[in-house]
């Protein structure tokens, strides 16, 4: 379906052909540009936005002003995606960009960590849904056994949404989407009718300076923007992705960053200071406070499950796409390439199977530290992929690559690339010494992989000696 990544060696100041989409199988169908702008803006908003506003209320109203500065670092983040999509439209993103820029090395530690932090944060997604799903139905959270089945249930219906194929996952997103957004808008949007400026309490509401309460908000927002990069990574699903990756992935940030903005906004001035940051369902005060009564807590939770549900739809479908991306250039074992009605059937497989035993592990053993600690270390990993792509960027800016640089924007170009960068070190720095740690030692096991796999590559194209 897609061509495979330029290769790494170089030819300075000559122009190469640009790699072309392969036809398509009859009957396959790709993502238009609404389906992918719902694929970025429904897995960069999970859950996390139903306990964002209580999370920051802390700090105070200043957490607003963490909440522009990430959204800026975000926007110059997915303009640079954008950029790199127009030149390099295949399945893979950000695995691509790096190997086309620094060679299988770098191309491997990209799809590595970016796999790593997939099915991770699945069995993550899948667990925070089942606190959504007791508030529905109470009986499961009875038993540690009955919550284990209903996180397992919930990742396999959209593994097999997807193993259903490419139109099956488009339509379940849209309809998600659409879903989760409904009620979202509806505090974030009619919330402001409501709004009492008498509940924000103080601009400040620690003893930090202004700057160091800006830094400690932002550390607890800085990972709601990650999926930026869902319609790259997927480009190859897309129609014409030289033109709708770049698109969706704009359109999709603002879209998340708006909604984000404004619910915050509207929850700061639904619920006063003190009750919420006290606050365990923040939207749920919100919903209530327009309209009185407690039936909020229901709406809220309908729309957590379906917005969890929607994310894991987008995320297994990325978790595959990836390794199949690197299994074509021989960078993953060759299974991962296998593909069926538009999808990589063995990466959806594998991924949802490692995700279910991780979610049991947890269960069983009881483990929440130590589920805790992995899902730290998928913030980490997450920025392996950012840092190699802006990176990329500015290789090809700064290296008089002229067929991969349009001259009239190399300024504009070189400025949001050094921005996108400087946005993913602080994401490093954001995910703290003991994810950092952790997270070093998944990529150096990766190493290993990597060894055998370029091993197998050699012995297949040198011919034995005599």
């Amino acid at each position: 379906m897609t061509s495979t990544a330029a290769p790494p060696t170089e030819t300075p100041r000559t122009a190469e052909p640009q790699p072309q989409p392969r036809p398509q199988p009859h009957g396959d169908r790709r993502f238009g540009l609404p389906v992918a702008t719902c694929l970025v803006m429904g897995n960069i908003i999970g859950g996390g936005i139903f306990l964002l506003p209580a999370s920051v209320a802390p700090f105070g109203t200043i957490s607003l002003v963490a909440f522009a500065v990430l959204t800026l670092g975000a926007v110059a983040l997915a303009l640079v995606f954008g950029r790199l999509a127009r030149r390099h439209p295949q399945t893979g993103g950000p695995y691509v960009y790096a190997r086309a820029a620094f060679g299988d090395f770098a191309g491997f530690l990209a799809a590595w960590s970016y796999w790593i932090t997939t099915w991770v944060s699945n069995a993550a997604l899948a667990v925070a849904a089942v606190g959504y799903l007791g508030v529905l139905f109470p009986a499961i959270g009875a038993h540690k056994w009955s919550m284990c089945l209903a996180a397992l249930v919930v990742q396999w219906l959209p593994a097999l949404a997807n193993l259903a194929g490419t139109r099956y996952v488009g339509a379940v997103q849209l309809v998600a989407t659409v879903l989760k957004f409904a009620p979202l808008l509806l505090v974030a949007v009619g919330g402001l009718l409501f709004f009492d400026p008498a509940n924000l309490g103080p601009f400040r509401a620690t003893d930090q300076t202004a700057v160091g309460a800006v830094s400690a908000s932002a550390a607890i927002l800085l990972f709601s923007y990650l999926g930026v990069e869902s319609a790259a990574v997927s480009a190859g699903e897309v129609r014409d992705p030289a033109r709708n990756v770049g698109r969706a992935t704009i359109l999709g940030t603002v879209g998340a960053a708006t909604v984000y903005l404004l619910g915050t906004l509207a929850v700061f001035g639904l619920v006063a200071h003190d009750t919420l940051v006290s606050s365990q369902a923040p939207f749920t005060d919100a919903v209530n406070a327009m309209f009185g009564g407690t039936w909020g807590g229901t709406v809220v939770a309908c729309a957590a499950v379906v917005s969890m549900v929607g994310a894991l739809n987008g995320w297994t479908l990325l978790s595959a796409q990836t390794p199949y991306a690197a299994a074509k250039d021989g960078l993953f074992p060759k299974v991962f390439e296998t593909k069926k009605r538009g999808v990589p059937v063995v990466g959806v497989v594998v991924t949802v199977v490692l995700a279910s035993a991780l979610t049991v592990y947890n269960y069983t053993a009881g483990s929440e530290g130590v589920f805790e600690i992995l899902v730290l270390v998928t913030t980490f990993t997450a920025t392996v992929p950012y840092l190699l792509s802006t990176a990329a960027q500015l290789y090809f800016l700064l290296s008089g690559r002229s067929e991969r640089v349009d001259r009239g924007r190399l300024v504009r170009d070189g400025v949001l690339a050094g921005l996108a960068f400087a946005f993913s070190m602080w994401l490093v720095a954001g995910s703290g010494y003991a994810a950092v740690y952790q997270g070093v030692l998944f990529l150096f096991a990766g190493v290993a992989v990597y060894a055998v796999l370029a091993a197998r590559r050699r012995r297949a194209t040198v011919p034995p000696a005599g």
